[in-house]
């Protein structure tokens, strides 16, 4: 009877897990979040675009240089 008992506290734990989940994902501000993503891609494209300039510097001095 304890193996059941663990089993069903198991079983409703986890499901109290996935209902606050489910609200979680129900509850969110799709344009606060769509605004984040949006925010996160700029950055991620400005921090490439900064490396992909660092790393060309090199090389132009080089042919300054030649």
């Amino acid at each position: 009877q304890n193996r059941f008992q663990s089993t069903i506290s198991t079983l409703s734990s986890q499901q109290n897990n996935l209902a606050s989940s489910q609200s979680t994902i129900r509850d969110a501000d799709f344009a606060a979040e769509t605004a984040n993503l949006s925010k996160a891609n700029i950055l991620q494209q400005a921090g490439i675009s900064v490396l992909a300039q660092a790393n060309s510097q090199p090389q132009q001095v080089l042919k300054l240089l030649q």
